[in-house]
């Protein structure tokens, strides 16, 4: 029997990313790592551990060293970047049927602040709810697809 990858982690992680991190899925075992980039590049220096460091700088660094020495047992998720969510929001926007809230959160998501104002409409109109169920197909969409362009195997 292989090991799959459990889809909710790779989605937690895809969700979670953060500036100056890379999210990477160990394919023998299914495990999700997020790694700063930092402790990449010192791993492919050869930078040793130093006995200086906290011990979750040390486990960081040893999971990157695992990462650079056996690369082809890993798979990079998609970066943020590649995860388009302005397009998520405006794609949501499009579905709202009443065509003046449509409008309205349209609106909302020109410019700078365009989250925060989207997120107070979709409050204020009562579409929380249909916003998060919405955003949550959309990135598990994406895990699936990522997963079978990637012949990663994964369970539900």
């Amino acid at each position: 029997m292989s090991i799959k990858a459990k889809l909710r982690y790779i989605i937690e992680e895809m969700e979670m990313q953060m500036d100056g991190y890379r999210s990477f899925i160990k394919i023998s075992t299914g495990e999700v790592f997020s790694v700063a980039e930092e402790d990449l590049i010192d791993a492919e220096d050869g930078n040793l551990i130093d006995d200086d460091l906290q011990d979750w700088q040390i486990e960081n660094l040893e999971v990157a060293n695992e990462i650079v020495e056996n690369f082809e047992d890993y798979k990079e998720l998609p970066s943020k970047y590649e995860i388009d969510e302005y397009k998520m929001v405006k794609d949501f926007c499009l579905t709202v049927n009443d065509v003046k809230i449509q409008n309205i959160l349209l609106i909302t998501i020109e410019g700078k602040g365009a989250f925060r104002r989207f997120k107070d409409a979709v409050i204020e109109f009562d579409l929380e709810m249909d916003w998060y169920s919405y955003r949550d197909r959309r990135y598990k969409d994406l895990a699936i697809v990522w997963c079978q362009t990637n012949d990663i195997e994964y369970v539900d």
